[in-house]
């Protein structure tokens, strides 16, 4: 039994990597998970509270990345507090439309929120792709805290 939960915690956190980049996953939330059922199945001998407590402060960290992301990309670039309030939204919204709807509702939130600001289709065009990036640039970042758990995880069971 040991050897299935131990085959499971490795399939979620391989998971987790995989849902960093395919929006449909919840990343980091299922990298938590499978280092916690390590944890679990090990009692805890190797891999114990304050491990877990500082693995699972990367993770939130992680997650809040994630949902900044795409309006500090809008930010950076001086959009308007309606463009931003777009991205914010986009992303909220993207959230329930898979894939595509992550991929797409950053950028068009924060499109349409600079639009309704006044400025020119251009601009608005120009905060739109400069969320998508911030977006990109996020799910980069999610990738080296998720590795970093990884690798916290795999040094705690190493010296424990």
């Amino acid at each position: 039994m040991e050897i299935t939960l131990y085959v499971l915690a490795v399939l979620l956190m391989v998971g987790g990597l995989v849902g960093n980049i395919l929006p449909a996953l919840p990343g980091i939330p299922m990298i938590f998970g499978g280092i916690w059922l390590a944890a679990a199945v090990n009692q805890y001998q190797h891999v114990g509270l304050w491990w877990l407590v500082v693995i699972g402060l990367l993770g939130t960290l992680g997650v809040i990345v994630d949902f900044v992301a795409a309006t500090l990309g809008a930010k950076r670039v001086g959009a308007s507090p309606l463009a931003l309030s777009g991205a914010g939204l986009g992303t909220l919204i993207g959230m329930f439309f898979g894939i595509a709807g992550l991929l797409l509702g950053p950028f068009a939130g924060a499109l349409l929120g600079e639009l309704a600001s006044g400025t020119s289709v251009l601009r608005s065009a120009h905060v739109g792709a400069a969320t998508w990036m911030g977006l990109l640039f996020g799910t980069l970042i999610k990738l080296v805290i998720s590795f970093i758990m990884i690798g916290l995880f795999a040094f705690a069971m190493l010296i424990g």
